[in-house]
């Protein structure tokens, strides 16, 4: 049987911190996008390894809501979905403050910047709320009862 994992925050907590996480992840991929329109550059290509990652753990999250999942998942799930989003957020911070102090691309390392921290800090949030189920027929070292 699989690890699974039950959400434990309440609907407002989830919201609190869907809403701005989801905010974050936009403005990035949104951003990238724009960068990669002026042209290849150095800032522009790192800062698609960020946005592949967030959108890696979106899709696996839309992919979760799809099956009807949503509340109680899969160990592997929670990972890959909250996991991802909060890994690219985390590499992003780093990867907009370069393109800030080298000037690149004007005001839009800024924009990722926010778009980062807001996506690595509500991600986390919204991971940490999901606590492992334990199985009745198992004591807490995971051996049969």
């Amino acid at each position: 049987m699989q690890d699974m994992h039950e959400m434990k925050l309440s609907d407002a907590q989830w919201w609190a911190f869907d809403v701005p996480g989801n905010v974050g992840w936009i403005i990035w991929t949104v951003c990238t996008v724009l960068c990669l329109k002026d042209g290849a550059s150095r800032f522009s290509v790192l800062a698609v390894l960020p946005a592949l990652l967030m959108l890696l753990g979106v899709t696996e999250l839309i992919c979760e809501r799809a099956a009807g999942l949503g509340r109680v998942l899969p160990r592997v799930r929670v990972l890959r979905g909250f996991g991802a989003l909060t890994l690219g957020g985390a590499l992003g911070v780093p990867v907009a403050l370069w393109g800030w102090c080298t000037g690149c691309n004007g005001s839009l390392p800024l924009w990722m910047l926010g778009g980062a921290v807001l996506t690595a800090v509500f991600a986390f949030l919204c991971w940490k709320g999901y606590r492992p189920i334990i199985d009745a027929h198992k004591d807490e070292h995971g051996s049969a009862a």
